[in-house]
């Protein structure tokens, strides 16, 4: 064994599995301990010269080589999914960065209500902390990945502001007014987009290629917030290093993760501590793929909810065509939400709610390729002419609807299919419950009504989006009691007291907002109680 094999082997204090939103955010908080911290990501650096949004293909690129569908995108890094059995698919990206290399940036937090769901609604649990519990690590998000919003919103207990909003533009303009009118909630959103110079970041200069990754570096994502500041503490970041497995040792403590290193070799890395950070689905695969003698059900899984509840987001899709221009694809995708039917209203037929996400306009490939797929540009004659009518002429608007756990949706290893390096891939099975479809139908009808009020002559609706699983929350989820839950209040494993997790599989309810902003709070709540519980964090 060479001296650089011998030194990749040596132990570590804190080992960390996933180097995305929350593997960042756990492993910059953990530095001031000075422990030796170790991250293994299975994915590599990207970098932002490689984005499509260098080059008048990006459009295409996101069809390719960008896609945000594991599957599509098939590259070196990804890890195919058995999603056959499921209406909606996974969206997610391997890298430095992780999801938040594709994301859209929409940066909400959940509400103090989505805490509390079998309180005040009766359904699925109470999470086992609290709106209040994450506030201060809210907080401390905000400022680490520079979030643009304006203070005062009152859907939100109040919060301040990092930097200002993003222009409405005639999208938000537009679809405000007609809010305005109907006299709904609206409000710039919270977006993890820089509109000043940030901390070594460029503004935004309104490329709008977002979802293809940010080349000019205004969007936040964790390869330009927390992973220099992490990296400047000492931590380190191992990249194209794939973990087949976490092994234990006899007095059932974690000991470690055998890996396959970019070159092909398995390797073994002992920790002392280990953290899982690979997201609602790559977590529940790992620790599945982690069943030993003494876990014969799969690591930390005696409540048998290991992989189980996994809650997507079903998203409704309602497009507006207007006669004059909007912005088009110019400026970042999302600008302004609305939070006017998240809260639960029986007399809509359904329990809990959804947020809105009001969308601009589409490039041009992306113009026609929807347009044909919904029947508003044929082929052969009028192609051209129904083209010019769609393009520049669009607005959107996404309802992202709360999924409510259920047992039977879940995460399991496939039989059959294998990633590169042989490991199992992920099976899931899924089905949209009675409550999301009537939920989507509301959303549908209302954001229909919408758009008329803004003075759409066509509307056009999709329900549920089919690549649109970028939200993966519940399989391993958060309680105090071990039978009912996978991690306790504060994310240790109820089975392994050296285990912990930090990303959306902790989730017990997903809300009706993008995830990213509490999980990220999550994972630096639970850094900052393994801080405070050093002297006795395995009791």
């Amino acid at each position: 064994m060479s001296s650089n094999e011998s030194f990749k082997n040596e132990p570590v204090d804190v080992l960390i599995i996933g180097a995305g939103a929350s593997g960042a955010a756990v492993a910059w908080s953990l530095a001031d301990t000075r422990m030796r911290i170790l991250c293994l990501e299975q994915g590599d650096w990207v970098k932002p010269t490689d984005y499509p949004s260098n080059g008048r293909d990006w459009e295409t690129r996101q069809l390719g080589d960008f896609h945000i569908n594991p599957n599509r995108r098939a590259g070196p890094h990804d890890y195919p999914i058995n999603e056959d059995n499921s209406p909606i698919k996974v969206t997610n990206f391997n890298g430095v960065g992780g999801g938040t290399i594709l994301y859209a940036g929409h940066f909400p937090r959940l509400h103090p209500s989505d805490f509390k769901v079998r309180t005040l609604d009766g359904v699925a649990d109470d999470w086992p902390i609290d709106y209040r519990t994450l506030e201060p690590f809210f907080a401390v998000n905000d400022r680490m990945m520079g979030i643009s919003g304006l203070a005062g919103d009152p859907a939100y207990p109040p919060k301040e502001a990092v930097m200002p909003p993003l222009p409405l533009g005639r999208t938000g303009q537009v679809i405000g007014s007609a809010m305005n009118r109907l006299g709904w909630h609206w409000w710039p959103s919270d977006t993890a987009m820089a509109t000043r110079e940030y901390e070594g970041r460029a503004p935004c200069i309104n490329l709008g290629h977002c979802i293809a990754g940010c080349a000019q570096g205004a969007k936040a994502s964790t390869d330009i917030t927390y992973w220099p500041a992490a990296i400047r503490q000492r931590v380190e970041l191992r990249t194209r290093c794939r973990v087949r497995e976490i092994t234990t040792n006899e007095q059932g403590l974690a000991s470690g993760a055998v890996y396959v290193d970019a070159d092909g070799v398995e390797r073994f890395q002992p920790a002392e501590i280990v953290i899982m950070a690979c997201n609602g689905i790559g977590t529940p695969r790992l620790l599945l793929n982690s069943a030993s003698s003494r876990h014969p059900n799969g690591l930390a899984n005696s409540s048998d909810l290991v992989g189980r509840n996994l809650m997507f987001h079903p998203y409704a899709s309602i497009r507006g065509f207007f006669d004059e221009p909007m912005d088009g694809y110019r400026g970042p995708h999302i600008g302004t939400w609305s939070h006017e039917f998240y809260e639960t209203d029986r007399s809509r037929g359904f329990v809990r709610g959804y947020s809105w996400q009001i969308n601009r306009g589409m490039g041009p490939v992306m113009t026609a390729v929807n347009g044909m797929s919904i029947g508003r540009i044929p082929w052969g004659a009028g192609h051209h002419a129904a083209f010019r009518k769609l393009f520049d002429r669009s607005a959107a608007i996404s309802a992202i609807c709360e999924d409510l756990p259920e047992l039977h949706n879940r995460v399991t290893l496939d039989a059959v299919l294998k990633d590169a390096d042989g490991i199992p891939a992920p099976k899931i099975d899924y089905t949209l419950s009675d409550n999301s479809r009537l939920m989507l139908d509301h959303a549908i009808a209302r954001g229909t009504e919408l758009m008329r009020e803004a003075g759409a002559h066509d509307v056009a609706a999709v329900a549920p989006q089919l690549y649109a699983g970028w939200h993966l929350l519940g399989t391993a989820r958060m309680g105090t009691d071990p039978g009912t839950s996978v991690v306790n209040e504060w994310g240790r494993s109820h089975d392994v007291k050296n285990l912990f997790i930090v990303d959306g599989s902790v989730f017990v309810t997903s809300g009706g907002v993008n995830p990213t902003s509490t999980l990220q709070a999550i994972a630096l709540y639970v850094a900052d109680q393994i801080k405070q519980r050093l002297t006795n964090l395995f009791d």
